[in-house]
């Protein structure tokens, strides 16, 4: 009896060890969940949303790993991302952080912003106005403008903005160095980005974690935690499943 006690905890041991494994693994090379917690994002990205980032989009480099452990530099089958991508990153100043932003600037790119419009390469983008739009769930409810912001290249994506003359709708011009990528929010007068040197700056190619791919679940906080009979009318229904553009 004894014996047959202990083979089954034995058992038990081993089959929580490989489903460790087997879970760090996918987390590794496949796919990581990851939350949103803040408004940066907005419109694309909602305060609650929940998604999955694709790890083998860029190749793997350390910070593919739990815990980013220093086993060697560079990337593996490492491919650049796109412009216009949705990407989760190691914050360069503090790796301990994860930083989500869209890719806006490649190596070699100049990029600055003018009057509130984009300019790459001394180009400004153009921008459709698409009228109001309230921003929630990060601070007080807002009304800003909804925009479309066309990427050289053909990509395009919605954009917010309050104003033309906040803090960073006026930079001075950034030449992208090799080997790095510039990354914007899309909340553009509410969001910490590569247009601060100081706080997040340009992102080293090794520091991408992978890119957005689907929100696979979506809360808006308006249940707390035991109010189980309100979690339904708390969930975004039509985010769900929904691909990140």
């Amino acid at each position: 009896m004894a014996k047959k006690k202990s083979g089954g905890w034995l058992e038990s041991i081993k089959t929580i060890v490989y489903a460790a494994l087997i879970a760090i693994g996918i987390r590794t090379v496949a796919f990581e969940p990851f939350n949103i917690p803040s408004g940066s994002m907005i419109p694309t990205l909602l305060v609650g949303d929940y998604l999955f980032v694709s790890k083998y989009s860029y190749g793997y480099s350390r910070h593919s790993m739990p815990f980013s452990p220093n086993l060697f530099n560079g990337r593996i089958w490492g491919a650049m991302p796109e412009r216009g991508d949705v990407a989760v990153f190691k914050l360069p100043r503090d790796t301990r952080q994860d930083y989500i932003k869209r890719i806006i600037g490649l190596p070699g790119d100049r990029l600055q912003m003018r009057g509130g419009v984009l300019h790459v390469n001394g180009q400004a983008v153009r921008l459709e106005r698409l009228g109001p739009y309230v921003a929630e769930g990060d601070g007080p409810r807002i009304t800003v403008r909804l925009l479309r912001e066309f990427l050289p290249g053909g990509r395009s994506h919605l954009i917010i903005e309050q104003s033309d003359d906040a803090p960073l709708d006026n930079t001075p011009e950034f030449t992208v160095p090799e080997g790095h990528v510039f990354a914007m929010g899309d909340n553009r007068d509410n969001s910490l980005d590569s247009r601060v040197p100081s706080a997040v700056g340009m992102i080293p190619w090794e520091n991408l974690v992978g890119r957005a791919e689907f929100i696979f679940f979506s809360v808006d906080g308006s249940a707390r935690i035991w109010e189980v009979w309100n979690w339904p009318f708390a969930v975004r229904w039509t985010r769900l499943l929904s691909a990140v553009r």
